[in-house]
């Protein structure tokens, strides 16, 4: 069932097998004897593609579910006291260095907890809290209205800064915007609209060099020598990498971080307990709320 729904979602077998850590054979094998033990194809290649059938696509939703309350047995069975398994995605970015903090947390309070975490993108994870895919997620501040059904709470932010390589320290940061090659955050990334909207506002018009996701990567790049950067900031994580960090003039914008869970899930107290300790880990959020 794990890898019809794999294949669905990545559209093909050799995705679904990378994202598994699987053959591409192994893959098309489980879902061969899922197919046999149903009695209907499941899965049809179209072109270099693999798409679900209608039976395939009537089951979709039943299977996911499925998946979900196995893993919730499993637990349970492992310790009675257990809710089940406590499903919780968060953003790539977020991986490093926000994540472990906050299990470390949980992990302190429930130190028997059963965890799985889904990294992906703030949109879709935010669908899988709402459809109740996922008990809660870290994401980055939603830009659409929040289903009643959920809760977002942001625990941290974040303000723009220019990265430049460190002999370019203590230089006007505008200037360098318009004048050194420029690597952009993503624009389908919230971080890089935000960012984008910043530079058309003062009216920026930068030397764009390359587009890329990932603010480890870009700042990888920066350490290079290939340009300046505008994006969050998250020097914390790059002590090791000689770049500057250049604040903006005046306030700048801010990208803002938080926990969104389903209020009426089974786990919803433990969900809530994690943003409390989420705020405090990350600190400064309430007060600033308070002041302004």
């Amino acid at each position: 069932m794990q890898s019809f729904v794999a294949v669905v979602e990545a559209g093909s077998f050799a995705e679904a097998a990378r994202k598994l850590d699987l053959t591409s054979a192994a893959i098309a094998a489980r879902i061969k004897a899922l197919e046999m033990d149903l009695g209907v194809a499941l899965v049809k290649r179209s072109g270099r593609s693999v798409r679900p059938t209608e039976s395939g696509m009537r089951i979709l939703e039943g299977t996911k579910a499925a998946i979900r309350n196995i893993r919730d047995l499993r637990a349970m069975a492992i310790d009675g006291d257990q809710p089940g398994e406590f499903r919780i995605g968060c953003f790539v970015s977020a991986l490093t260095n926000v994540l472990p903090p906050i299990l470390k947390s949980l992990y302190r309070r429930h130190p028997d907890a059963s965890v799985f975490v889904t990294p992906g993108g703030s949109i879709d994870l935010c669908g899988k809290v709402v459809n109740g895919e996922l008990d809660a997620a870290i994401v980055v501040e939603p830009q659409f209205s929040v289903p009643k059904s959920c809760l977002w709470q942001p625990f941290m932010e974040e303000p723009l800064v220019v990265v430049a390589p460190s002999h370019l320290a203590g230089q006007d940061a505008h200037t360098l915007l318009s004048t050194q090659p420029f690597i952009r955050y993503d624009r389908n990334i919230y971080g890089g609209q935000l960012a984008d909207r910043y530079l058309r506002d003062h009216q920026i018009w930068p030397k764009q060099r390359l587009e890329i996701d990932g603010l480890l990567a870009i700042v990888a790049l920066v350490h290079e020598g290939l340009g300046v950067a505008l994006i969050p900031d998250w020097s914390s994580m790059w002590k090791s990498l000689d770049v500057a960090r250049i604040p903006l003039p005046n306030r700048a914008p801010v990208r803002r971080n938080g926990l969104i869970w389903n209020t009426r899930g089974h786990h919803a107290k433990m969900a809530a307990s994690i943003s409390q300790d989420a705020r405090a880990i990350f600190g400064g959020l309430e007060e600033r709320e308070a002041k302004e």
